[in-house]
């Protein structure tokens, strides 16, 4: 094994020594779709005096320090034998960094890789290729120490830039001054060439104050879907949230319990550095990306076949493989739901194809719950899932088509009341007619691979035919028939069931 190069198939961990906080993530293994097994965090704060001081702190470097023994012991604990380690704006800026960093390396067991600003940027932006679908835009990781900024068009990144004005460091040079903060950050961006990039497409914010922004954001707006990646709004409405922040009283920005009292008195530079970027960039929205610099490691990683991936379709099939009855039904649903849908004219893009797709993998995860909940807890999972390449609207698609699968189509909950918001009429439709097919796919074949392949369901003129070779007419029931005729009332057909 290369050192401090990751392997796939095995357990693998992530420490990320930032400016504000380190942390360790430890990954199931490494794939397209990589699942965390455990995430932890320390907020040390090592930038917090390193603009003026050009210093790491003793504090912040005592419980950095003691972050990492504890982090070695639980990858110990947890038999992680591949572990990557990098540190970030505060160690590579201060002049006690190496020193620092030969302190952090035995105290973690590891060697420790101090990347560039550059590298910071590059990888940050890998991570939100590799957590989205086709991104288009400019990414920004705003840190303690540093704001990285780094275009992206699909699986291309273009050159980064690092700028000294991560919230720490803002805090630190202005002397807690809001205005002088501003002047600093309206220096900072002239004449960067990553903005003009960002005009009329998609700005991705990656950093855990922006993510605490946009918590009080959606708390702010009574947003149904608690989940962050992915969390869209238009640029102009951030700009007047961020304004709205920026004048706040600290105060009441300490009283939001929805936010951590490490970052709270951070929101307030988090918000004047997004608002400047969108006034210079002008952006069509502002994407909050939950995935970073770890993830852009993992995907750097990646042989270059399994980047090609589509993330949706690979942690869907994940899920299929743990949860379903029989995880090789889920093709023959794919299959028989697709020629349903062509021989009823439902002309799909393919985007639509592909939720489309992934509902029928996630169709069967909720069987081993209670009867009554089958559809709740399903529709839970799905909507808060640790999904990539999926946005919100898709989220809520994928959750309701199985929630009524389980549930009904006259079924409801609060919860599937609220996503319901996230849709089109259209949309709902076809989740609902989904639902439907999938009601009448499992009452035939109880989940069981072989079976729906013999087994004919498709329009034909104004009918909608089931048939079923002679072998297996006794599959046709009353029941049959009843959730044949509700599908066929979405489809507005008349039902037939037909042997031979």
């Amino acid at each position: 094994m290369i050192p401090g190069r990751l392997s796939l198939g095995e357990t693998l961990a992530i420490v990320d020594i930032g400016s504000n906080s380190v942390r360790l993530v430890v990954y199931e293994m490494l794939s397209r779709s990589p699942a965390q097994v455990f995430n932890e965090k320390e907020m040390a704060g090592l930038g917090r005096q390193v603009a003026t001081t050009g210093r790491l702190a003793d504090d912040a470097i005592e419980k950095a320090l003691g972050a990492l023994v504890r982090f070695r012991i639980l990858c110990d604990a947890m038999h992680v034998r591949d572990i990557r380690v990098i540190a970030t704006a505060a160690a590579r800026d201060a002049a006690n960094g190496p020193a620092f960093i030969a302190l952090a390396e035995r105290a973690i067991g590891q060697p420790i890789e101090l990347i560039s600003g550059g590298r910071e940027a590059y990888l940050s932006a890998l991570g939100v290729i590799s957590g989205f679908d086709a991104p288009r835009g400019v990414v920004g990781d705003l840190g303690g120490g540093s704001l990285e900024l780094a275009a992206v068009d699909n699986d291309r990144v273009g050159e980064g830039a690092s700028l000294p004005i991560g919230v720490l460091a803002l805090l630190d040079r202005s002397k807690g001054s809001v205005k002088l903060a501003e002047k600093i950050v309206r220096e900072a961006l002239d004449n960067l060439p990553q903005l003009a990039a960002m005009r009329g497409r998609d700005f991705y914010a990656v950093g855990g104050t922006w993510r605490a922004l946009a918590t009080l954001h959606q708390r702010q707006s009574v947003y149904p879907l608690s989940v962050m990646h992915a969390y869209t709004v238009p640029a102009r409405d951030v700009t007047e949230f961020a304004k709205l922040v920026e004048r706040a009283d600290s105060a009441v920005l300490e009283s939001i319990e929805a936010v951590s009292s490490a970052r709270r008195p951070l929101l307030a530079y988090g918000a004047l550095v997004l608002d400047q970027l969108i006034k210079r960039g002008r952006p069509r929205s502002v994407v909050i990306s939950a995935n970073g610099v770890r993830e852009g490691l993992l995907h750097e990683q990646l042989p270059e076949e399994e980047r090609m991936i589509d993330p949706l379709l690979q942690g869907a099939q994940d899920y299929n493989q743990l949860r379903a009855r029989d995880p090789r039904h889920a093709a023959d649903l794919i299959a028989w739901v697709a020629k349903l849908f062509v021989s009823a004219g439902l002309h799909e893009d393919a985007a639509s194809r592909r939720l489309q797709d992934v509902a029928c993998l996630l169709s069967d995860i909720g069987w081993r719950a209670h009867p009554d909940y089958r559809g709740e807890q399903s529709l839970n999972v799905i909507a808060h899932a640790a999904f990539n390449g999926v946005d919100h609207p898709g989220r809520a698609f994928l959750a309701l088509a199985v929630f009524h699968r389980y549930a009904g189509a006259k079924s409801d909950t609060p919860v599937a009341s609220d996503l319901r918001r996230l849709l089109t009429p259209r949309q709902l439709e076809r989740a609902l007619l989904l639902a439907a097919t999938f009601r009448v796919a499992y009452l035939l074949s109880a989940g069981m691979p072989d079976i729906l392949t013999r087994i004919s369901l498709t329009c034909v003129d104004r009918r909608l035919v089931l048939r079923f070779p002679a072998d297996l007419k006794a599959l046709s029931s009353e029941r049959v028939t009843g959730r044949l005729k509700q599908l066929a009332r979405l489809l507005g057909r008349e039902h037939e069931v037909a042997a031979g």
